[in-house]
């Protein structure tokens, strides 16, 4: 596990984004651990935030020209993440939709630079890949090309078949998905800290039950 990703799940942690004990996810199962990303939620934790999503898809080396948040968690994200990437000597313009189109002033349903060139979708997680999906449209129906997803965690969960929501998406669409952390990453994660060690077998099992195909 590189260091970016070691640092964001302690850093998940103890924003306590990422939870430990017993919950249920949308799905209706019973997990032992939790990611809500929306709990960064002030100002140090959302500049913090951008740079593990800058560093991430800088990691993946997967090219792109400008970045797509779709609404509404993906405004703030998209935009964090425009920031750290120019900090780190990549310029690039963004962009985000509203629910609904607006009838005067600019108009249209996209707020931000023109979609154009190679489109990268920044999310917090996909749970049922629908908002992406409609991002993906959105983004084609513009004459831009979809460079693929960039999201916080992936849980690397089936859905209602044998692969997660990511597999499905990137099968259906053929695009990479970049995750900050994935499922393997907090495994790795939970055994190199003796103080959550004992989450580990919960965790594992929870994945014996759920985890998505070749996952």
């Amino acid at each position: 596990m590189t260091d970016f990703r070691q640092q964001f799940l302690a850093f998940a942690l103890a924003r306590d984004v990422l939870r430990f004990g017993e919950f249920v996810t949308k799905a209706g199962r019973r997990t032992p651990y939790f990611f809500n990303a929306g709990l960064f939620n002030d100002g140090a934790s959302l500049r913090e935030l951008g740079q593990f999503y800058a560093q991430a898809l800088l990691a993946s080396r997967v090219a792109c020209d400008q970045l797509f948040g779709p609404a509404y968690k993906g405004i703030t994200l998209a935009a964090a993440t425009a920031i750290a990437l120019a900090e780190k000597g990549h310029n690039l313009p963004f962009s985000f939709n509203r629910k609904e189109a607006k009838d005067h002033g600019e108009g249209g349903t996209i707020v931000g630079a023109k979609l154009g060139g190679r489109v990268m979708i920044v999310d917090d997680v996909i749970t049922d890949g629908g908002a992406k999906r409609e991002a993906i449209d959105l983004i084609r129906a513009q004459g831009a090309e979809p460079a693929g997803v960039l999201i916080a965690f992936d849980r690397m969960e089936r859905g209602r078949g044998e692969l997660s929501a990511v597999q499905e998406l990137s099968r259906d669409y053929g695009l990479p998905v970049i995750a900050i952390a994935t499922l393997d990453d907090l495994l790795r994660f939970l055994a190199g800290e003796p103080r959550l060690a004992g989450h580990v077998a919960a965790v594992e099992a929870y994945r014996a039950a759920y985890g998505a195909a070749g996952g």
